[in-house]
């Protein structure tokens, strides 16, 4: 799954890239679900039921920008990130158990898709370390033309940026001001064959290009952290997840956290029912302890 020099890279560079890692079966079952949201969003004149359209989708020209949590819509992206591969990986890297927290599909499309600014994910959804990494798969031959993702190596145990504009709203990308400290010019750019697999860490600088190409390039992204490490409720698009974010992956729930270098078990998670007062709960030990 995962060999100690690519472990070693990941904790050095905060990235990794997995030549051709997903295999012909699977990247045939991706791709055809992916097909299939693309039918889907035909009938949609503007974005809804999870797709997110660019500003000139008709049906006769197809243009997506993402399928937001492709795991609440498809049972082919939900086995593979929380039962296959990719969840298999995760734990790989994490070693141990592991928490999902979500997944998206990024369609850069052809002839133009969008950009994606340099930017830090963590500021996006806090937890309480910074264990997050997001696994990706290309879904199709990615090159320099088709605005692969880039990633600037170790950037991950560097500073983490302000993703504030000037006017005090949210941008979701380093200013340009930021970026101009950056060294770009040590970027590694992640380019490969369809079922290339890439890893980056939380906190590490990234960003890709429009597509110039012909050729539509799909991103399948799925999130995760390791089990000890839970996503701040309220802060950015943590109170926003899907059906299946904060899963555990691989364990049982031991209700341990870690922060800052401290652990402890914490009290049960008591949001599918009554929060007990700290009486009935003292009282019950009490109890069992005579």
């Amino acid at each position: 799954m995962l060999s100690q020099q690519q472990a070693d890279d990941y904790q050095k560079n905060g990235y990794l890239a997995l030549e051709n890692w997903v295999d012909d079966t699977w990247l045939s079952r991706l791709s055809a679900a992916s097909d299939y949201h693309v039918e889907r969003s035909k009938g949609l004149t503007e974005s809804g039921k999870g797709l997110d359209l660019e500003p000139d989708h008709t049906a006769e020209r197809p243009r997506l920008r993402r399928l937001t949590s492709p795991v609440d819509h498809d049972d082919t992206f939900r086995e593979f990130a929380l039962e296959g591969p990719a969840a298999a990986l995760a734990q790989a890297i994490l070693g141990g158990p592991v928490r999902f927290h979500h997944s998206k599909l990024n369609y850069k499309w052809s002839d133009g898709g969008e950009e994606v600014k340099w930017h830090q994910d963590i500021q996006f959804w806090p937890h309480t370390d910074f264990s997050p990494l997001t696994i990706g798969v290309y879904l199709d031959d990615v090159d320099d033309e088709m605005g692969p993702m880039g990633i600037l190596p170790g950037s991950h145990r560097g500073p983490l940026f302000d993703q504030y504009a000037a006017d005090g709203t949210w941008a979701g990308s380093i200013s340009d001001e930021d970026a101009a400290t950056l060294p770009i010019s040590q970027v590694e750019w992640l380019k490969g064959a369809a079922g290339t697999v890439t890893v980056h860490n939380c906190c590490a600088v990234h960003g890709s290009m429009p597509n110039h190409s012909p050729r539509v390039r799909r991103l399948l992204l799925q999130t995760y952290s390791h089990c000890d490490a839970f996503p701040i409720k309220h802060a950015g698009a943590n109170g926003n997840l899907g059906r299946y974010g904060g899963l555990l992956i691989g364990g049982q729930n031991a209700q341990s956290l870690t922060i800052s270098g401290r652990s402890f078990r914490c009290a049960p998670d008591w949001s599918a029912g009554k929060v007990p007062t700290i009486f009935g709960s003292q009282q019950k030990e009490q109890r069992h302890s005579k």
